[in-house]
């Protein structure tokens, strides 16, 4: 059963109408489009195909070029003036039937007069109207196709683009969390590798001066630390203090005591 029936009048704009079905088409699925020339299989009666689709379906696009009123029938007369004109009858169904039907004005289609209008169609100039123009064609059919999407839950449903829009999310945000974890794991190792050795100042989540290995006394209580190394040579017995001291520290520097037969 189709949601959307696409109205046309052979004569003026039957390109703008195919090209309207073909993209609905694309992104809702055939089974959910009516368009005749694709729609009604080989042999089946059109006059019973075209009443049925246009009863079955929520909504009625009634595709309108600048010729749409002016188009002439075989006696001469204008189409639009016969009572049995298929495009007449389509949209005079779909109102009867409290069908949506959306008026598509194409190029430069002026809006609907009342006064071109039989009796039974002068409904359809109180319909709010879309525009398609073929130079906007992309961005025309893609608002179409957006309105009657929200327009129409069930079709919005089976909405194509809509799907392939979510899953480009989904993945884009799968993504962006494997970076994340990536990042937070190099951060990790970074950390790990600047705390193994050394005296240093840690960036990060990490602040402060740390002391790794300590080769003298530490102090990391809160009183004072009394240090009296002895130095030879370079003065390598420096002490170090770390953690959160809020004491003193104490130093004395001594050289080495020489023993008196030295010579000195």
């Amino acid at each position: 059963m189709p949601d959307v029936f696409v109205n046309y009048r052979t004569g003026d704009e039957e390109s703008a109408a195919t090209m309207i079905a073909r993209e609905l088409i694309r992104r809702f699925g055939g089974e959910r489009i009516f368009f005749a020339s694709n729609s009604i299989e080989p042999g089946r009666r059109f006059p019973v195909e075209l009443i049925k689709a246009v009863e079955q379906s929520e909504a009625l696009l009634a595709v309108i070029g600048p010729r749409w009123a002016e188009v002439r029938g075989a006696d001469g007369r204008p189409a639009l003036e016969a009572e049995q004109d298929w495009t007449r009858r389509e949209i005079r169904t779909a109102l009867d039937r409290g069908i949506l039907v959306i008026p598509v004005l194409v190029g430069k289609a002026a809006r609907i007069d009342r006064a071109g209008l039989p009796d039974d169609l002068l409904e359809l100039a109180d319909c709010q109207y879309r525009r398609f123009d073929h130079r906007n064609a992309e961005s025309d059919l893609a608002a179409l196709g957006d309105t009657l999407a929200r327009l129409l839950p069930e079709l919005g449903a089976a909405d194509h683009d809509a799907r392939a829009a979510q899953e480009r999310a989904e993945a884009k945000s799968s993504k962006k969390t494997a970076q994340d974890a990536r990042h937070t794991r190099m951060r990790t190792r970074d950390v790990e590798q600047r705390v193994h050795g050394g005296i240093g100042n840690l960036n990060g989540d990490l602040s402060g001066t740390f002391l790794n290995k300590p080769q003298g006394p530490v102090n990391t209580g809160q009183g004072h630390q009394y240090n009296a190394p002895h130095f030879e040579g370079d003065n390598a017995g420096v002490q170090f203090t770390a953690g959160d001291n809020s004491g003193t520290v104490h130093q004395r520097f001594e050289r080495e005591r020489r023993h008196s037969d030295d010579g000195r």
